[in-house]
């Protein structure tokens, strides 16, 4: 089995890299792929972990990252639909082998934003009035220093706000929730151009978050690619088998890569497992063979 959408402590999942690593040759993957939000601070950790198994498994360990895009209003491409209202814009980077200077810096500002707005949903909590600290936040943070959604959702369940992850989104931390605080990201032109010269390959991630109608979703997915999109990310655990078949075709229709990835988390998201990308599917090494840029690494 292989894993192109995996996430560590590094941003809002709860094992670190190398643990990470290991649980994957535990499970029995041979190949997967770290995909942070909007940070790459973990590869190498990674990297360097993946080492000590590949002379006795063969494990390819591939370096990415998980892009926020804006999409929408005036950042729209003319001609190309917007986001639904809730919808959401995930780039893929894989194989980010060789990271540019402007690759890293444009990743230094991501991060400067991921906290301006972590900032503004901690105020907004004050105005609940949910008394909270910076510091009351970062402590559910395996990494320490990196914060998401998922840690507030952590704190809630803490202080008995809600009960679950899920409780939380729904209830408060969901697109258009009171403690929901839209994320600026990266335009698309620039992050695909960040992700190639760093010798990486864009894909469009869980394109059913787009909101996107499928009436209109092909030919999104159309201007993307001829705006330099590789891949599109046709199976993952959140979309329904008959969508990602749907995908699937759309994908093998207009010569774009076809990825699947569990999105891990670990404990925080027990239903995503390792390996596995739609209600028990496994996810076959075909998977990578069939992408050379990869493969070949």
């Amino acid at each position: 089995m292989v894993d192109f959408h995996t996430h560590s402590s590094t941003s809002d999942g709860d094992l670190p890299p190398d643990v990470l690593i290991e649980e994957a040759v535990k499970q029995g993957l041979c190949a997967l792929a770290l995909t942070d939000h909007d940070t790459v601070q973990g590869l190498e950790i990674a990297k360097n972990a993946a080492k000590q198994h590949k002379n006795k498994t063969d494990f390819k360990f591939i370096p990415g990252i998980e892009v926020n895009i804006n999409w929408g209003g005036n950042k729209s491409v003319r001609g190309a639909p917007g986001l639904g209202p809730g919808g959401e814009f995930h780039l893929l980077g894989l194989g980010i082998n060789s990271p540019t200077p402007a690759f890293l810096a444009a990743v230094g500002e991501l991060g400067r934003r991921r906290e301006a707005r972590n900032r503004e949903i901690l105020d907004r909590m004050h105005e609940l009035s949910i008394d909270a600290a910076w510091e009351d936040i970062l402590a559910m943070s395996k990494s320490g220093n990196t914060i998401g959604r998922p840690h507030f959702a952590a704190y809630l369940i803490k202080q008995k706000i809600v009960k679950n992850t899920e409780q939380a989104f729904s209830r408060y931390l969901g697109a258009g929730k009171p403690l929901y605080v839209p994320k600026e990201g990266l335009d698309f032109e620039q992050a695909v151009a960040l992700i190639r010269e760093s010798g990486g390959i864009p894909v469009l991630a869980h394109p059913i978050s787009l909101y996107v109608a499928w009436g209109h979703l092909p030919d999104l997915v159309k201007i993307l690619k001829d705006m330099g999109l590789k891949g599109l990310e046709a199976w993952h655990p959140t979309a329904k088998a008959g969508s990602c078949r749907r995908l699937e075709a759309l994908a093998q229709t207009l010569g774009l890569y076809i990825t699947e990835g569990s999105d891990f988390h670990g404990a925080i998201r027990p239903e995503r497992r390792l390996g596995y990308s739609n209600k028990g599917r496994k996810i076959e090494d075909s998977v990578l063979t069939a992408i050379p840029e990869l493969a070949m690494q």
